[in-house]
C-alpha cells in the first residue's frame, strides 16, 4: 500500500461491492411540498421547470430545461447565514463553508416508533443519553440524523398543517445544546420539512434547531428520505450543497457510504 493507504482500502472495498451508496434525497419535482410560513411573511418557492428545448427547432440535438426555486425546497442544506443568530459569523453561507464539513460520519437517532405514537415527539437530552448507552457516544464532528419515518408521508400529509400551524417532529433546545456543547456535532439533519418541531415557535427559544445550531456556525439537513436504510453508526455522509454566493442554503443530493449487510 502506498501512502493513500485509507482511500486505497475505500476504493477497493466500493470497487469490490462492500459499500452500498444510499440515496438520501426526494426526487425534486413542482408537487413536493415546501415549508409554510404565516402569510404576514415571504414565502419559500417551489420547484419549476421549463422546458427550453428537446430535439426539435429550438434545438434540434439537444434536450435542457430551465429551472427555478427557493434555496430551501425540497431536500436541502441550511447554512448558518440563514438565520439571525448566524448571520454575523465568518465562514457561515454555502460557497464559504469549509468543504470537510460535507464528508463526515453519521449518526441516526430512530424516532420512529415515538413519532408514530405522537406527530409532535419531541427528542430530548435522555433519548439521546439512553441511544449512547447502545451505540456510544456521538462522536465529535459528526453529523446527527432524526430517524421519524416522516418521508414515508406525502402531500398533506408530509406538512401536517391544522389552524394552529404544522404538526411534525424535532428536537428540543435542550437537544441540540446536548449535541453541540457535548458532543460537538457538525450537523442536525431531519425527515421532515424543517429541523425543528412543526410546533417549535413554543418552544425556548423558539426554532431551537435553527437558532442554536447556526448561532454555534453548525448545519442543517432537512427533507431527507431513507434514513431506515442506515445503521444506527458507522455510515459515511455526503452532502455538498451547490457554491452558491452568500448562499443561505441549497437543494442538494445527499448520499450515505454504508458497509453492506450492516442495517
Amino acid at each position: 500500500m502506498s501512502e493513500n493507504n485509507a482511500l486505497e482500502i475505500l476504493t477497493g472495498a466500493l470497487t469490490a461491492g462492500q459499500i452500498d451508496t444510499v440515496d438520501l434525497t426526494h426526487t425534486l419535482d413542482p408537487d413536493f411540498p415546501v415549508i409554510v410560513l404565516p402569510p404576514e411573511f415571504g414565502q419559500c418557492a417551489r420547484f419549476r421547470v421549463e422546458e427550453v428545448s428537446r430535439y426539435d427547432e429550438r434545438g434540434p440535438a439537444w434536450y435542457w430545461r430551465n429551472f427555478t426555486c427557493s434555496e430551501h425546497t425540497g431536500t436541502h442544506f441550511d447554512a448558518p447565514i440563514h438565520w439571525v443568530s448566524g448571520k454575523d459569523l465568518p465562514n457561515s453561507s454555502v460557497d464559504s463553508i469549509p468543504t470537510d464539513a460535507f464528508v463526515r460520519p453519521v449518526c441516526v437517532l430512530d424516532c420512529s416508533k415515538e413519532s408514530a405514537k405522537d406527530e409532535d415527539f419531541l427528542l430530548t437530552p435522555k433519548f439521546i443519553k439512553n441511544w449512547e448507552k447502545v451505540h456510544g457516544d456521538v462522536p465529535g464532528g459528526a453529523w446527527v440524523l432524526m430517524r421519524t419515518d416522516w418521508s414515508k408521508r406525502s402531500g398533506a400529509e408530509y406538512l401536517n398543517m391544522r389552524e394552529d400551524g404544522a404538526h411534525t417532529p424535532g428536537p428540543t433546545g435542550d437537544a441540540i445544546n446536548y449535541l453541540i456543547e457535548t458532543r460537538n456535532i457538525i450537523g442536525f439533519g431531519t425527515e421532515t420539512v424543517g429541523t425543528d418541531a412543526g410546533q417549535s415557535t413554543h418552544l425556548s427559544p423558539p426554532y431551537p434547531a435553527h437558532y442554536l445550531l447556526h448561532g454555534a456556525n453548525r448545519y442543517g439537513l432537512q427533507c431527507l428520505a431513507n434514513l431506515d436504510l442506515l445503521p444506527a453508526t458507522g455510515a459515511i455522509l455526503v452532502c455538498p450543497p451547490l457554491k452558491i454566493k452568500n448562499g443561505s442554503g441549497s437543494p442538494l443530493r445527499v448520499l450515505a457510504l454504508v458497509a453492506r449487510n450492516t442495517v
